[in-house]
């Protein structure tokens, strides 16, 4: 089967499933990932043969779309601020607005560098797949980094990750809630945490709500703001005289998290929208 004859077909098994437009990113996706040709190298071989090898790798990748498993679940990496992480089941698939988090982030580390502050000391609570920490120490050479997740599994990726992208991080296994302190004083803290109610799980995606781990997406409708909450409370007491806490937002409790902060003795609050324009950022000063 040529190149041609193979879109035909992948195009026509997934029409129903997916917008055009995102057949073909995951078609370009696989043939790279599984062919090693390049978009361009696509369009300038048309007529290029599929071997049955590789056409049966590019068959069960297509199986699985039909299932709607996320397509880099199925090729099992991702990019992410420009470099790329492992990911499977175990960890959430990093976004796009969480890459403006960790420019932000960076933004203000290359601010105190230029202050000559050295030995800057980092802190990612809900790391996942380790993207955050991982891409802030890739571009941050004066920071030491420690990333907590619930999940041994997770930090298992988080790890592999940051050995792939030559950065270390140290990866301590804790469940926040359950946490009454932290290991030391730290300039930055900074947390994605789960921040999707669930009665919002009707506007989340099926790939999504029957592929990632629910258990980093979504609270209850109750207490929304439980892991804010106790995060904010460890910040207070561990962050640094000038320390900056960050979060990623649910973008409808934008403003119920800045009051949180407030009242918690939190100064400086700044809330920022992301690409879609939706209120997904926050950062406070003590």
């Amino acid at each position: 089967m040529t190149l041609t004859e193979y879109r035909t077909y992948f195009t026509e098994s997934l029409v129903t499933i997916y917008p055009k437009t995102e057949i073909t990113s995951f078609l370009y996706l696989l043939i790279e990932e599984y062919l090693g040709l390049q978009r361009i190298e696509f369009v300038m071989q048309p007529n290029f043969i599929i071997q049955k090898e590789k056409l049966n790798l590019l068959n069960k990748a297509l199986n699985k779309l039909q299932k709607e498993e996320p397509i880099q679940y199925i090729i099992g990496h991702t990019e992410f601020f420009g470099l790329t992480f492992i990911v499977n089941k175990n960890t959430l698939i990093p976004r796009p607005e969480t890459e403006e988090l960790v420019a932000w982030v960076v933004d203000e580390i290359k601010h105190r560098e230029l202050k000559q502050i050295k030995d800057i000391y980092v802190l990612d609570i809900g790391t996942g797949s380790g993207c955050i920490p991982i891409s802030i120490a890739k571009r941050c050479k004066n920071t030491t980094i420690t990333a907590i997740d619930i999940s041994k599994k997770a930090l298992q990726i988080a790890k592999k990750n940051a050995e792939n992208n030559s950065v270390k991080i140290k990866c301590i296994a804790s469940d926040i809630l359950n946490t009454t302190s932290l290991e030391k004083r730290y300039d930055i803290i900074i947390s994605n945490p789960p921040y999707v109610r669930n009665s919002e799980k009707k506007e989340i995606e099926n790939n999504v709500l029957q592929n990632e781990p629910h258990i980093a997406l979504f609270v209850e409708d109750s207490n929304p703001l439980i892991f804010y909450d106790k995060i904010a409370t460890l910040s207070k007491q561990h962050l640094t005289k000038e320390g900056l806490l960050f979060f990623e937002i649910n973008q409808y409790l934008g403003e119920e998290t800045k009051q949180m902060l407030h009242k918690k003795g939190f100064k400086n609050i700044e809330i920022r929208k992301d690409i879609f324009r939706n209120n997904r950022m926050i950062k406070a000063s003590l």
